[in-house]
C-alpha cells in the first residue's frame, strides 16, 4: 500500500492535462476563487458542446452488446460475492422509496441543491396517507438496517441499490438512474481512525482489481495495451496535501493532474473547509464524518474520516470516480456537522435521534457505483452502454456519431 505525502507546490499542469472540466486545450481559469466555487456545483459536465469535445473520437467497443450483458452480470456477481467475503457482509434487500418523515433519504450534499423525487400516496381516501421519496442513496437507511439485522462489530450488509437523482446533468458518466453496491459495517469506537479506513479501502480495492482480471479471463479481448490495467495498490492522499501541491487549481483539475502520476487514488478528508476556504467537495452533514481532527495521525492540519476512490479512465481520458465512503458520524460529530451546516433542525428525525441517543451502531460504509465500475472494467465510453435509463435526444445522437450506442 502506498501513501503520497508531498508539499511540492511547484508542479505545473502540462498542456495535455487540460481536458478536465472545461474541455480540451482550455486555458487555466483567470479567477481562481470563482473557478473553485463553480467546481462545487452539481455533478456533470453541464454543457453538451463541451461534452462532444470530450467524448472519444476513435472509439470502438471491445465487446458486442450481447457479450457486454454476459460480462456485466458475471462481473457484478463476482464483486458482490467478494465484497461480502472481504468485509464480512451479507446481501440484503434495500428500499427504492422511503417515508419523507423518516429523515433517512440521502441529501448528497449540504447546500440543498439536489432534492429527491417526492410523491403523495393518498391511501385509504387520504385517511392514512404517506409522503414518500425515491431514494438518492441508501446511506442512512443502511445504518438503521445494521440494528434491524442485529449486526455485530465486524459484520455488515451489502445492497444492490437503485436510486433516482433528478438534478444531475446527463453526460457520459452521470445518469438520473443510479445503481450502487451500498454497503455498511459495524465498527468499534477504537476503529474510528484513518488506519482502519485505509484498511477497509484496501480490501475494496482488492475486489475491484480482482474483478478486472475476472472479466479479462472471460473475454481476453479486454486486454488491450492502450487500456492499462488497474494498479495493484491505491495511492492514499489527503485533500489538504493535494491542495498544497496544486493550490491554484479547482478540485477536478487537481484530481486530473494527480491521476497522471498515480492512476488510482483515495482522497481523504472530503467536506471540511481546506486551507483555501473551500471543501474539496461538498458532503452531507449526517453520514460521513468530515469534521474529526486527524492531525495526530497525519502530522499536519487535517480533518475527516472519509474519502473517494478515483481512477484514470483510459477510454475517456478523464478522471473517473468509483466510490465514496467513510467512517460515519457519532453523536458528537453529527451535532457539530449539523451546526456548521445550519441544519440542527434535522435532529428531530428518527434517524438523527438514533445516533444522538447512541441507539444506532457505529459504522463505516460507502457506495460503489455499479455502472461506473462496469463501464471502466469493460472499457466502455458511456454509462449507457452498461445500463438502461433515459438520455436526451441530443446526447443519443452525439453518441451514435461517435460509435457509442447507448441501451434503450
Amino acid at each position: 500500500m502506498s501513501n503520497l505525502i508531498s508539499d511540492d507546490r511547484t508542479n505545473s499542469l502540462a498542456p495535455t492535462l487540460e481536458r478536465e472540466t472545461v474541455g480540451h486545450g482550455s486555458a487555466a481559469p483567470t479567477d481562481t476563487q470563482a473557478s473553485k466555487k463553480a467546481d462545487l456545483a452539481g455533478p456533470g459536465i453541464g454543457d453538451y458542446a463541451e461534452l462532444e469535445k470530450i467524448l472519444p473520437r476513435d472509439y470502438h467497443p471491445l465487446l458486442t452488446p450481447k457479450e457486454t450483458q454476459q460480462a456485466l452480470f458475471q462481473v457484478k456477481r463476482y464483486i458482490e460475492d467478494n465484497l461480502c467475503k472481504e468485509l464480512g457482509l451479507m446481501m440484503v434487500e434495500v428500499p427504492l422509496i422511503v417515508d419523507a418523515e423518516s429523515g433517512v433519504n440521502d441529501m448528497l450534499d449540504r447546500d440543498g441543491s439536489r432534492t429527491p423525487v417526492q410523491f403523495h400516496i393518498s391511501n385509504d381516501r387520504n385517511l392514512h396517507p404517506v409522503d414518500a421519496q425515491v431514494v438518492q442513496a441508501a446511506t442512512k437507511w443502511k445504518r438503521v438496517a445494521l440494528k434491524q439485522f442485529d449486526c455485530r462489530a465486524g459484520e455488515g450488509i451489502c445492497t444492490d441499490m437503485r436510486a433516482v437523482r433528478k438534478d444531475y446533468f446527463l453526460d457520459h458518466d452521470h445518469s438520473a438512474y443510479v445503481d450502487q453496491w451500498d454497503w455498511e459495517r459495524v465498527i468499534t469506537a477504537e476503529q474510528r481512525n484513518l488506519e482502519f479506513l485505509k484498511y477497509i479501502v484496501s480490501k475494496i480495492w482488492k475486489v475491484l482489481v480482482g474483478a478486472e482480471k475476472f472479466a479479462q479471463a472471460m473475454f481476453p479481448e479486454l486486454r488491450q495495451p492502450r487500456y492499462p490495467n488497474l494498479p495493484e495498490e491505491l495511492t492514499f492522499i489527503h485533500a489538504e496535501e493535494l491542495l498544497a501541491m496544486y493550490p491554484d487549481l479547482p478540485r477536478k483539475r487537481r484530481e486530473t493532474v494527480i491521476l497522471q502520476k498515480h492512476p488510482a487514488i483515495f482522497i481523504i478528508g472530503i467536506g471540511w473547509l481546506l486551507k483555501d476556504g473551500y471543501p474539496h467537495e461538498m458532503r452531507a452533514a449526517d453520514y460521513d464524518d468530515w469534521i474529526t481532527d486527524t492531525s495526530d495521525q497525519t502530522q499536519r492540519d487535517t480533518h475527516g474520516l472519509n474519502g473517494d476512490i478515483l481512477v484514470w479512465n483510459h477510454v475517456t481520458q478523464r478522471r473517473h470516480e468509483l466510490s465514496s465512503m467513510g467512517v460515519r458520524v457519532n453523536a458528537e460529530t453529527l451535532r457539530r456537522q449539523l451546526e456548521i451546516s445550519g441544519l440542527l433542525d434535522n435532529l428531530k428525525f428518527p434517524y438523527h435521534q438514533g445516533i444522538i441517543n447512541n441507539e444506532l451502531p457505529l459504522s463505516v460504509g460507502g457506495g460503489i457505483g455499479q455502472s461506473r465500475t462496469l463501464m471502466l472494467l469493460l472499457r466502455k465510453a458511456h454509462l449507457g452502454e452498461v445500463s438502461v435509463t433515459v438520455w436526451p435526444k441530443v446526447l443519443k445522437e452525439m453518441c451514435a456519431k461517435k460509435n457509442i450506442f447507448v441501451l434503450e
